[in-house]
């Protein structure tokens, strides 16, 4: 019952992948199918994505990272503070979705049919 919803957005807010994990597991495990075969320009993330090989994945790839850092990194990396305000869009994006009560109080068994609601709700939002 604890499921996780990792959502790859567009730059208007608009979900463009998902991934879902136990409720257990770390962000960082669903990133790189994620970020897989997709083309993008910068990604702008929370804390929870502050890990060194996804920032030398977004380097080798040329994005802008906009990541906010751990308070534990020993070398902070310089962030646009004003691009990193855009990451609301991604928390609009899960308040839509969240409209569904399927999707807020994950009542689907499965994890297909978890992902078909998403996938519905993504067509209304």
């Amino acid at each position: 019952m604890t499921t996780k919803i990792l959502a790859l957005a567009d730059a208007l807010g608009n979900l463009v992948r998902f991934v879902l994990l136990p409720g257990h597991r770390y962000d960082t495990v669903g990133v790189e199918p994620l970020i897989r075969d997709v083309e993008f320009e910068g990604l702008i993330a929370d804390k929870a994505f502050d890990a060194d090989w996804i920032i030398d994945e977004l380097n080798k790839r040329g994005a802008k990272i906009v990541i906010s850092q751990r308070p534990n990194r020993r070398a902070p990396l310089a962030i646009d503070r004003e691009l990193y305000k855009w990451r609301h869009l991604i928390e609009n994006l899960f308040c839509r979705l969240k409209e569904f009560k399927r999707i807020a109080m994950r009542s689907d068994k499965t994890d297909q049919s978890f992902a078909a609601i998403i996938h519905l709700g993504r067509l209304r939002t």
